[in-house]
């Protein structure tokens, strides 16, 4: 009964206010539809910015023909001693070369031999740590310039000059999407409030009545 009653009360009350009824309408579905939409791109940003700085990595090379002693030497090094190391993954010479000589198989037909070196492939635990595990590996030697920190250690890439990039980069695309989704947030609550004062408003005299009653 009652809800009966409610019903008819809410259906007679959007006849005779249809339009301040039909603009909050319109608003909340709107602001939801918005809302709808845009978190999705949101997590799509973030999650593109974030893969993008997984591969932020450092890449070991090793002299030419090590031997096992020194390939497991280097790897305790790099996952015991090494800071910031989150995963380090050994690629032989071998298994590079198949992987290259199926992305570009014009250039590596040519070859007599294999030019790759055996190679541990660092990934830091986050990004921001790849110059902590560069200095470590590549320290600098007494007379100045770099050293490795292994004899067995050829050469240590990182990408030094593309990773302030991504990460300067990625950090901003994550800054702006957060802020925009708390200001559509913020402007979307103001909004849907206004609505409700302009309803309110637009029934003041049944409000007044009612407050007699």
């Amino acid at each position: 009964m009652r809800f009966g009653f409610a019903l008819r009360e809410a259906l007679r009350a959007l006849r005779r206010n249809a339009v301040p009824s039909f603009a909050a309408t319109a608003t909340v579905l709107v602001t939801v539809l918005v809302l709808g939409v845009f978190i999705p791109v949101v997590q799509a940003t973030t999650g593109a910015a974030d893969e993008v700085r997984s591969r932020v990595i450092a890449d070991v090379y090793l002299k030419v023909n090590p031997t096992r002693p020194d390939i497991e030497r280097v790897q305790r090094l790099l996952e015991r001693e090494a800071p910031s190391v989150g995963r380090v993954e050994f690629i032989s010479k071998e298994a590079a070369y198949r992987a290259e000589r199926e992305r570009h198989p014009e250039y590596y037909d040519l070859l007599g031999k294999n030019p790759l070196p055996d190679t541990f492939r660092v990934t830091p635990e986050r990004p921001e740590d790849i110059g902590q595990i560069r200095d470590f590996l590549t320290p600098v030697a007494p007379g100045g310039g770099r050293t490795t920190i292994d004899p067995a250690i050829d050469e240590v890439r990182d990408r030094e000059e593309d990773t302030p990039k991504i990460l300067s980069a990625t950090r901003v695309i994550k800054l702006t999407m957060g802020g925009l989704a708390v200001l559509l947030g913020v402007a979307s609550v103001l909004l849907v409030a206004n609505t409700i004062r302009l309803s309110l408003y637009a029934r003041r005299r049944e409000v007044e009545v009612m407050k007699l009653v």
